[in-house]
Formats: C-alpha cells, structure tokens, sequence
C-alpha cells in the first residue's frame, strides 16, 4: 500500500489535448500518452500521471482525459467523470493489484444514465487505512461504506472506474446466472477472536482453547470478604 502516489500497469493510451491546457483551448484535438500511475486524494476523482511523446509528464488528470488508442477521437464519445467513476478515493492509501482471476474478462457495469457499458478489465484499486495512531476520518474499512475501483476499458473507447455493486463480469466457464443480484450491503465487522473462548492457563505449546467461566461477583460469592478486615490490622483479625 502507497501514501498518495501508486505505480500501475502502464497503459498506452491517447489524451484529450484540452486537458493540457485546463479545458480552455485544444478541444478535439488529442496526443498519445502513457498512463503510468495514479494518485489517491482522498475526496477528489482518481488522479492519473503521464508521460507524453515530448518527454513531459503531467501530473493528476481524471479518467475522463483518456481514451483508448487504437480508436478515433471523433467516434468515443465524451463522458464526464461522474459518468465514468461513481465514487472519489476513500484515503490517500491506494493498493493497486492486478487480479488474476479477473484479468481479461469482460464485463458490464450500470451507468448513472441505467445503460450498460460493456468493457475489459485492467486492474483494481483499493483503500484502507495504515496507522492507528494516525486519526482515522475516512470511510475505507466501514463495511457499508467500503468500496474498491476496477479500471475498465470501455468497448466505446473511454476507461471507467467502477465499484463491485455496479459490475456484472462474464466468465465463459462459470458466469451463467443473467439475473441482477438482490445482494445487501454488509454491516457486519468479521472477528475470528471475538468469542467466549481463551488459551489455558499454561505454557504449553499445544495449549487447549476454554470458555470462558462466568465469574459474576454476587453477594453471595463475595460476603465472605466483607467480614475479612485483615487488610487493616496487618493479618490480625
């Protein structure tokens, strides 16, 4: 896990050339470029570094300044971020992982508009938060609040970044269930040691587990220790 700044997979890639010049001239016209790491700001879209043919690199571009290289400008639409990426970074902590089970397939993801996009996985990215004893303000390993990034390329030439809850993947030998899932949200935090159980009371390296006995303090097992004034008279009663 990184602070701020992550390598990924490189992507060669073209860029809207108004994204060099902040939206101001160049619109239509576009460059390659070589996309080769994010950076995760918590609360801002996820920022992409490039570098270009010139040798120039340009630092922090959302995903909505890319597309495809194989494809026309004039036949990818342009999308905006929100209708590209649902969710901001969740802290400046990204994990950046290729998976392999996931690498190749294609898959669909629901758009803001209720259409499907149809693209490839690339990779995912993933938050979380590194130090306890940093102050935790975000929302990384909330159960319900959690959410991770895969980066798709879109069949129409545009990259995406999207949560698990918004994507269906096609498996050829295993995905064959067409329906969209009624799954809830988790709001439960897992805990293998939250239980009654303890270690015995020994230093055996093959220890047994216990549970833990009911040691409730009671009238009854304590009103022997309400007579005893021993602590007061050095032993004496």
């Amino acid at each position: 896990m990184s602070y701020l700044n992550a390598n990924i997979p490189p992507i060669y890639c073209k860029i809207r050339k108004e994204y060099l010049y902040d939206m101001e001239k160049s619109k239509g016209k576009y460059s390659d470029c070589v996309i080769f790491s994010i950076s995760s700001i918590s609360g801002r879209a996820i920022l992409f570094n490039i570098m270009l043919p010139n040798g120039a690199c340009f630092w922090r571009l959302p995903i909505s300044a890319f597309f495809q290289k194989q494809f026309d400008r004039a036949k990818v639409p342009d999308m905006q971020v929100h209708e590209l990426e649902l969710w901001n970074c969740f802290s400046y902590w990204p994990s950046v992982t290729c998976f392999d089970w996931l690498d190749g397939l294609k898959g669909k993801y629901l758009g803001l508009d209720k259409k499907f996009y149809h693209g490839k996985y690339i990779f995912t990215i993933d938050w979380a938060h590194p130090d306890t004893n940093i102050l935790d303000v975000e929302h990384s390993e909330i159960p319900q609040e959690h959410k991770c990034a895969h980066i798709l390329e879109l069949d129409n030439g545009n990259f995406a970044a999207q949560p698990n809850n918004r994507i269906l993947w096609h498996c050829n030998s295993y995905t064959t269930d067409n329906d969209w899932p009624d799954y809830k949200v988790q709001n439960t935090y897992w805990d293998a040691e939250d239980s009654s159980m303890v270690t015995e009371d020994s230093d055996k390296m093959f220890y047994q587990m216990e549970k833990v006995k009911d040691q409730k303090r009671t009238y009854e097992s304590y009103k022997d220790y309400a007579l005893d004034m021993s602590f007061e008279n050095d032993g004496k009663k």
